[in-house]
Order: structure tokens, then sequence, then C-alpha cells
């Protein structure tokens, strides 16, 4: 035992030594917090169950296991089903890059199940990669390459571009669009191009009007070789304007010839597949689509004869324009097949199906019918649902003859009754899209009372979303193709507004404005008076927005006022749009933004002054506040798209308590906008949101969705914006592609994304 002056100066060492790792413990804790790299928190994400909801260019069944299948889509990953669970699994959440969303092709590996291969890139703008996954789409490796692709551009639903030769499974070819076609001989570790093959690509488009086609499929013929040798017959479409379109190798790729006696020279061949009699069955079109394509065909190819058959199915005069692009064989039946109109005009697209090598077909649309009770916004209002449209995507399975799915610009319709067409039979085709969330969400809301969230998609409308497992029926009584900005009354949330963009093919109601007296179960349309001098279009194309047509509304606290900012001047009414007022004083494009407890403030901000207004009188007239501490100049802050969330925002549940947000910095007030103050933070915020208080506090939590350094995330930050966590992590990254977010008033911690292309994810606190 020690004592006296060395035992009081080792206490005194032990003493210093335990507040320094104290100290440098809290440092440690205090820089993870502002680092940018600052580690998630134990959060579970899930989807906010819509279905489906938009355009899946293809469906690919594996050829080696049953019940194994891939959706590619056109901005959000690919998914792969799961019989065992009976739904899709999303296979890219881990991806970080905002450009490996749109796939350009997927392909399975035909001889190992496990084996997956997908082109990723979603604008030619930006690099593209191949991934290849030995798991089925679990782990990914990740290969870039030179060449560009088009995931989410026109002709994206040509293919597949990917092909794996079946008897030498380490040589894959991709069909591009710029680059020609490209070979790799060690798994999709490294590409090279093909300088044999007759077209070389027309390079990038810059400086040219659109985006090219490029190399429309990839075909092996597995018969012409043997296991461990290279397949020696290849066959190569082409959907570039040119005299030749269709091209062959019959020596394992080295050497190419034009394939002769093609019928139709003005049309493109978009898709084909091979039956394993050596008949070569080809979809064409006079464009890339999926829309603007006015003509097309089908026609079979005796790759062993060298002859020609035009089996086009609809060969009425006159005959609907339009043109073919899903196509499938029946590898039961090699002489049965299908084959999907697409931008087919009078009815609408089709499906036609031959069992004799198209001597004879059946139109199925007459037999068919859709069961979509799972999936209520697909009615849109109508009946019945649509039969569909963009169908680019047409599959039979091939170890299940009766199981055909195909897809259309907003879901996946599958059938299990398909010879049932031979009799005469109605087929019941039902989404099968049960995983599939692959939307575009504009605008979130979550109210203190009713439904947790309120949204806004961009071609389907919205919801009111009473329960997370259930796909809710859309926005009625207006129906929007996009609804663009939701508010509800911060005192009396039953009371919801909502603005969008007018449905071109609505036959009951034009209006674009809308109110909801029962927390968005049902809706009465709103028409705010025209400008003097407004001309309504006599047709209204698809997403049409003008300065009237497309004016934001908000609601007061108490839900008696509702504002619409109408061009040049905004008006309000008190009556629910029986009467309504011009408002005084409000600036240019100076969207209110209400005090979400006092029904008599607004505010509102002018970009060009730097200045505050506000409004006592329920929004009568607006007056200038002397406004300090914003940043000298705001006016890059104005959203220039209608679809970019407001910079100003009111505290839910607090008087006078404003958010702004600038340049990717926030400022704080609370008295009402006379005095803002910066919130000092290593975070960039490009969306702000409110959540429940922290336990023990009363402030609301705030979320973002912003980046720190390089990292772009999600963030919540208990303290008023002091310090901020990210609460997504490496697994749920969803191509980092958010637009708007959401804080749950009701639930602490949970907080919603809508996304560019996976649709509305929720995390929150694991328990």
């Amino acid at each position: 035992m020690l004592s006296g002056p060395r035992s009081a100066m080792l206490m005194a060492a032990r003493r210093l030594s335990f507040r320094t790792t104290t100290l440098c413990f809290f440092a440690f804790l205090l820089a993870l917090a502002w680092s940018p790299h600052a580690s998630a928190t134990d959060y579970v994400w899930r989807n906010v169950k819509v279905g489906g909801g938009g355009f899946v260019p293809d469906i690919v069944f594996s050829p080696v296991e049953r019940g194994l299948a891939y959706l590619r889509t056109d901005m959000g990953g690919v998914y792969r089903w799961d019989a065992a669970a009976n739904r899709w699994i999303p296979l890219l959440d881990a991806n970080s890059n905002p450009n490996y969303r749109g796939v350009e092709s997927i392909v399975p590996d035909p001889v190992d199940p496990n084996v997956l291969y997908a082109a990723v890139g979603t604008y030619h703008r930006e690099p593209a990669a191949i991934m290849r996954s030995a798991n089925r789409g679990k782990t990914w490796t990740i290969v870039p390459v030179s060449f560009r692709m088009g995931g989410n551009e026109d002709g994206r639903g040509l293919g597949e571009r990917l092909a794996i030769d079946p008897n030498d499974t380490s040589i894959l070819y991709f069909g591009s669009r710029f680059d020609g076609l490209q070979r790799s001989t060690d798994r999709g570790t490294t590409w090279s191009k093909v300088v044999s093959f007759p077209k070389g690509g027309l390079g990038l488009p810059e400086g040219r009007k659109g985006t090219d086609a490029g190399v429309s499929f990839v075909i092996f013929d597995p018969t012409d070789g043997a296991n461990g040798t290279p397949s020696q017959t290849i066959f190569v479409g082409v959907a570039d304007p040119g005299e030749h379109h269709l091209f062959r190798s019959s020596d394992g790729g080295h050497t190419w010839t034009t394939i002769t006696g093609e019928p139709r020279p003005d049309l493109f061949p978009v898709k084909a597949q091979l039956a394993s009699t050596g008949i070569l069955y080809i979809a064409y079109s006079n464009g890339m689509g999926p829309s603007g394509i006015t003509d097309g065909a089908v026609y079979k190819l005796d790759t062993h004869a060298g002859v020609w058959t035009d089996i086009t199915p609809d060969k009425s005069a006159p005959k609907p324009t339009g043109g073919y692009m899903g196509i499938s064989v029946d590898r039961q039946n090699p002489d049965t097949l299908v084959v999907a109109t697409i931008d087919r005009a009078g009815d609408g697209d089709t499906i036609w199906r031959s069992t004799d090598g198209g001597k004879r077909w059946t139109d199925l649309r007459p037999l068919s019918k859709r069961d979509v009770s799972t999936v209520p916004f697909l009615l849109w209002g109508e009946k019945e649902a649509n039969f569909g449209w963009w169908m680019s995507a047409l599959a039979i399975d091939p170890f299940d003859s009766n199981h055909a799915a195909y897809a259309t610009g907003a879901t996946v319709y599958a059938t299990t009754n398909l010879s049932d067409a031979d009799h005469g039979k109605t087929l019941t085709w039902r989404p099968w899209v049960s995983g599939v969330e692959q939307t575009a969400v504009i605008t979130l809301a979550s109210p203190p009372k009713g439904p947790h969230l309120l949204s806004g998609f961009g071609d389907i409308g919205g919801f009111a979303h009473f329960d997370f497992d259930r796909s809710p029926p859309m926005f009625m009584h207006p129906i929007f193709i996009n609804t663009n900005t939701i508010d509800y009354a911060g005192m009396a949330p039953n009371i919801i507004v909502r603005s969008g963009t007018h449905q071109a093919h609505a036959k009951e109601h034009t209006a674009t404005l809308a109110f909801s007296a029962d927390y968005g179960k049902t809706w009465s349309p709103l028409y705010a008076p025209m400008p003097a001098g407004y001309i309504e279009p006599k047709e209204i194309p698809y997403n049409y927005s003008d300065p009237y047509t497309d004016a934001a509304i908000v609601t007061s606290a108490d839900g008696k006022t509702f504002i619409v900012m109408t061009q040049p001047t905004p008006v309000l009414t008190r009556d629910r749009g029986k009467t309504w007022i011009a408002v005084e004083g409000l600036p240019t494009d100076g969207r209110p933004v209400p005090d979400r407890v006092n029904p008599k403030r607004f505010y509102a901000v002018d970009f060009n002054k730097g200045v505050i207004y506000y409004s006592n009188d329920g929004g009568t007239s607006f007056m200038p506040l002397p406004t300090v501490g914003l940043p000298s100049d705001i006016r890059d802050d104005k959203p220039k798209w209608r679809e970019i969330a407001w910079p100003l925002a009111a505290t839910p549940g607090e008087a006078d308590d404003l958010w702004y947000l600038s340049q990717g910095k926030l400022y704080h007030s609370t008295n009402g906008g006379r005095l803002f103050s910066e919130v000092p933070s290593k975070l960039n915020v490009n969306a702000l949101a409110f959540g429940k208080a922290p336990p023990g506090r009363t402030y609301p939590a705030l979320y973002a969705i912003g980046y720190m350094g390089d990292l772009s995330a999600i963030w919540r930050s208990d303290d008023r914006g002091g310090t901020w966590v990210r609460v997504n992590d490496a697994q749920h990254e969803y191509g980092r592609a958010f637009r708007c977010i959401a804080g749950d008033p009701r639930i602490f911690g949970r907080v919603y994304v809508g996304t560019d292309g996976r649709g509305i994810v929720y995390g929150q606190p694991r328990k």
C-alpha cells in the first residue's frame, strides 16, 4: 500500500489521466457528431407500400431455376422475385451512385442461377458500370466502363443488350448505344470494343438532337457450340438509322456479316427471341420508343435456311398506327409466342398470342380482365384498369407455359392461365408488384392526426397513407397526374389542401386544386378565378403547367383560409371557393407560409429584396418586416421548378418560429422573421423537416436531406440543428436520389423520405 508524497503524486497522476481520458472520450463523441462520415444510428428502413407505379422496361426469367425472375427499371434499380416470400426484393438499395439507378440491361447466368449481371447508367451524361453478383444480387462487384448508357432515356425498352455465352459463361457481350458492340472474356471484369463489328456507334450525342438506340439486342445460338467452348453463332440487332440492322457472326464474334433480306429497312429490330427450332422472332418499330412509334411489324427468320416470313399480327387496312416491342417465345412450345404492341392508336395497346409460329394470332385484350384490388390506384377513377401502354416487357415463364407477365408504364401484370386464350376463355391479370416501389415522389407531409403520411407523386397523383402495408386508393375528385403541393391546417389537421398537374384524360373534373375535411379520405375540387387575359388550352397535354394551373395552395392554421398563388395576383377564399378576394401586398412569387399555431399569421419571402413579409389579418394583406440576419443576396434561393421544396418553413406547434434554407445553410427565427440567426453546422442542407420532439424535450426534432463532405445522406438533429447524426446507412443508400422529406410528429425518430425511383421509404430507431 502506497502512502506519503509519492502516493499523492500517483493519485494526482491517475486523476489527471482520468480527466484526460474523459476529455478525449467526449472530444471523440463531439468529433463523431460533426464528422463528415458520422456513424448512422441504428435505424430500420422500410417502404411505404403503393405498388409498382413506374415503367419497367423488361422482365427476365432465369433459364435454369424455376421461380427465379428479375425486373429492371428505368430509375429504381433491379428486383428479384423471391418465390418463398412471394415478393420482389430490391437489389440496389446499397448503391450510392445516383446514375446507377437506371438499368440499361440485365442478364441472369444461363448455367449458374446465383450469378446475375446488370448494366447500369441512368443518363449518358454520367459514367456507367457493369455490375456482377454471385449471390443473386445480395452483393455486387462494380466495374466502371468507358461506354455510356441511357437506362432512363428513349430506347430503354430495347434489348436485352447484355448477353452471356451459354457454352462459355466467361464471355459476355454488351450492345451499347454510342460505342458499338462491347465484349468481355473474363466475366465482366474488363471490356473491349469489338472492332470487327460493322456498326461502331455514333459517339456521344453532344451536338446532336436526342439520344441513340445503338445495338438493341445480342443473342447467342446455344446449339452452335459445346460446353466449355465458345458459341460460334451470335445475332446482333442495331436500331440506328441505316441500310442494315441485323448482323451475324459464325465464328464466335471474330467476323461479322450482314443478314440479308430484311423486308423493311425503314423499321428497326427492337427485341428478339431465338426459339429452339432455330427461328429468330423479331419485333420491329420505326422508333426506339417508348413514345413516338407510329409503325412496326413482326418477322421471323429461319436462321438455317435464311428465309424471312412476315408474321405481323394486325394486317387490317387501315391498320392502327403504332409498332411492336415486347416479345417472348414459350420454351416448352417453340411455336408458341406472344408479342405486344407499343404506342398503338385506337383502342390502345394489346398482346397477341400465336401457337403456330405466327400463322394465326389471338388478340388477348378482349379476353382479358384486370383484378387490381390489391393496387387500387391502377383504376385511375375508372371502373376497370387500363390494359396497358409502353409494353416493352413481356415474358412467358420458361418453366410454366401458363405463367406470363407484362409491364406497362405503371405496373407489372401476371396471369397463370395464359393457355385459356386458346379456348376463348377469360384471362385474369393481377398486379405482380409486391415489393416493387418504382416511383418519383414530389412532396410529403405528416399531420399530427389522421393518416401518418400524405404524399404527392409524379405520374400517379398522391395518397393518404392510413396503413403502410396496404396500397391506398389514389386521391380522387379531382385526379392529378402530379401532386405538387400538400398542406394541412396546423391546428385542424383534418383540413388538407393540395395542388397538382392536370390529368389529361380526366373526363369529369379539370381542377388543379382540391381540399379535404376528413384527413384526405374524400376531396372536393377548387377553382380559383382565372387571371385577366388567361386563355385555357383547348386540349390539355400530358404534364401540362402554366402560372394558373400550376398555382400552389396553402391553408391557415385553423383551416378556414386557403391562399392560392395564381399569377400575377394571388387570391384567397374563406368559404371553400365560393368567393375569392385578391391578396394585397404579397411580393411576386412570394408563396405564403402559414404559421402553424396562429391562424391569422402568414409569412412570405421576397427573394429580390431579401425581406420577410407577414400578414396578421389571415392573409388579406402583407407587409414587409425589417428583417435582419438573412444572407445579403437570396435571389438564387427561389425554387426554379414546382417540385422543389420551398426554402421558408414554419415550425409545427411553435408560434412565430421560422426556418430559412439558403444555399445549404440554415437560418432560424423565433420572432416571426424579424431576426434570423445562422445555425452553425458542417451539414449542407438540401431539404428540412420537423418531427416529434426527443424524449424530455418540447422542440421538434429536425430532419434533413444533406451532405457533409462527400457523404449525402438523411440526418436528424435533436438540438435545433446544433449537431446532426446520420440515420440511413450503407445498406440503405437508395442511389442517394432523395427528393423530399417529412418527420412524423407522433413517433419520435420516424422520418419519411421521398426518392426518385424507390418510392417512399421510412426509417425509425430499432427498438
